[in-house]
C-alpha cells in the first residue's frame, strides 16, 4: 500500500476528472460553449506526452553515458506511452476543431507541427525494430530520441508562437490562463493535468517492468 498511494491518487483524480469536467459548471464561452470542458482532456494529454517524452530523453542521455540496458528499455516505453498519448491529444484536438473552428483538420501550424512531430517518434518505433543488436540499437535510437525530442519542442511550442495559430497562447491569441475560466474550471484542470501525468507514469512502469521480463526469455 505504501508503493501504491499515487496510483489511488492517479485514479481518484481520474475519476473526479471525468465527473466534474461533464457535469461540473463551465463559463459560456462565445464559440467554444460546451466545448471547453475537453480542456480537461485534450491540454493534459498533451502535457503528458511533453513529459514521457521528456523521461524518454533522459534516459536515453543516460543509456549513451552508462550503456546499461535498462536505461534503454525505459527510453522505448517512456517513447511508446508518449505516442499514445500524443494521439489522443491530436484526436481530442481534432474532435475540438471540428465543433469550434468548423473543420476536422485546419491547416494550423501547431496542428501540422503535432502531426509531423508523432510522425518522427513513428520513425523512432520503426528504427528500433530495424536494428537487432541490443547495444546497437540502443545507441542509434538514443541519438535519435534526442534529436527527436528537439524536434518536437520546435515544431510544437517554438514555431506555433513565431506563425499564426488559431491555437490560445499562440500566433498572438490570449492563453487560456487569460481567459475568464473562472475558479471552477482551475479546480478540474490542475487535477487532471495531474492525474493524466500519473496515468503515463504509470503505464510507462507496467510497459518497463514487461520488457524487462521480456529480456529475460531465452
Amino acid at each position: 500500500m505504501k508503493n501504491s498511494w499515487w496510483k489511488i491518487l492517479c485514479a481518484l483524480l481520474l475519476v473526479y476528472t471525468f465527473i466534474a469536467g461533464f457535469d461540473g459548471e463551465v463559463p459560456a464561452r462565445f464559440i467554444l460553449n460546451e466545448t471547453i470542458r475537453n480542456l480537461y482532456f485534450h491540454v493534459p494529454m498533451w502535457f503528458t506526452m511533453i513529459f514521457l517524452f521528456g523521461v524518454s530523453t533522459v534516459y536515453s542521455i543516460l543509456y549513451l553515458r552508462s550503456s546499461d540496458l535498462q536505461h534503454d528499455r525505459i527510453a522505448s516505453a517512456a517513447a511508446n506511452v508518449g505516442l499514445v498519448f500524443g494521439i489522443l491529444g491530436t484526436l481530442t484536438g481534432s474532435i475540438w476543431a471540428k465543433y469550434t473552428w468548423g473543420a476536422w483538420w485546419t491547416n494550423d501550424v501547431k496542428l501540422n507541427g503535432a502531426a509531423v512531430s508523432i510522425i518522427i517518434y513513428i520513425a523512432y518505433l520503426i528504427l528500433r525494430g530495424s536494428v537487432e543488436d541490443e547495444f546497437k540499437k540502443g545507441r542509434v535510437s538514443a541519438v535519435y530520441n534526442i534529436f527527436a525530442f528537439v524536434m518536437m519542442l520546435v515544431l510544437v511550442m517554438v514555431m506555433p508562437r513565431i506563425y499564426d495559430s488559431l491555437h490560445p497562447g499562440n500566433g498572438g491569441n490570449p492563453a487560456f490562463n487569460q481567459y475568464d475560466l473562472d475558479r471552477n474550471m482551475r479546480y478540474v484542470f490542475y487535477p487532471a493535468v495531474a492525474g493524466w501525468i500519473l496515468l503515463g507514469i504509470w503505464i510507462l512502469s507496467l510497459r518497463t517492468r514487461i520488457a524487462k521480463l521480456e529480456s529475460q526469455i531465452p
